[in-house]
């Protein structure tokens, strides 16, 4: 089973839909007949979004998912909403001496305030229950692996938490949350970055968004609280 056809004429929230992982997301929803509100930093859409036409994508430009009266302003207007892909995020490589207090809260806002702010409006916009699915990183799960990265890392450790606490606390009320951690997602950028790689193994945006789309689906009956791990062969 894998759930698109149970989102049909739901109303759903994507963050990051300019990105990689967040088109397809974006577009696979659609394809599935649901309504998806996606919530953009910049004024319009990029010239190559899968959902840039689509009569059934409601973009906002313009809205900082880190400020936090202008995305309740957001949620807000919205109608009452089934699913929520967190999917927004921002990557920062630098060693520890090379890494300022400005520039790992910039991460903290970009991976975690964002996150915990989306998931707090959207859970409120969902009355009859729902379901909830943000993307932290395999450094989360495996924190050594973050080594160069550290801001980046404690940024997606500390989204894991909390997805699990939000799954404990939410669930009572009918809503599921979950999350996804990929390794290396095979992108045009990282692979430009690491040219040498062997790009097969890594999973593509699509591969990971059919699991986002389960795990956001009605069919989703019992599965909470996880970081399911995307890695792909890597």
């Amino acid at each position: 089973m894998t759930g698109r056809d149970d989102l049909a004429g739901r109303h759903l929230v994507i963050t990051g839909a300019a990105g990689a992982l967040g088109n397809a997301v974006a577009r696979l929803a659609l394809d599935a007949g649901a309504t998806c509100h996606l919530p953009l930093r910049g004024a319009a859409p990029p010239a190559d979004a899968a959902w840039r036409d689509h009569p059934k994508a409601q973009v906002t430009g313009g809205i900082d998912l880190a400020d936090e009266a202008a995305l309740a302003g957001y949620f807000r207007e919205l109608p009452e909403l089934w699913g929520l892909f967190a999917c927004a995020g921002g990557f920062a490589m630098a060693p520890l001496a090379k890494t300022s207090l400005a520039d790992f809260r910039g991460q903290l806002d970009r991976n975690l305030v964002s996150a915990f702010l989306c998931i707090r409006e959207a859970a409120a916009k969902m009355p009859s229950g729902g379901r909830i699915v943000a993307v932290a990183a395999r450094p989360a799960l495996e924190p050594r692996q973050g080594k160069g990265m550290t801001a980046y890392t404690a940024s997606k450790a500390a989204l894991a938490a909390l997805v699990e606490a939000a799954a404990e606390e939410l669930a009572p009320a009918g809503i599921w949350v979950n999350g996804v951690a990929p390794s290396i997602i095979d992108t045009a950028a990282n692979r430009q970055a690491m040219p040498k790689a062997d790009h097969s193994n890594w999973p593509t945006p699509a591969e990971i968004a059919r699991t986002m789309l389960f795990l956001a689906s009605p069919g989703n009956a019992v599965t909470r609280g996880a970081i399911v791990p995307v890695y792909g062969r890597t």
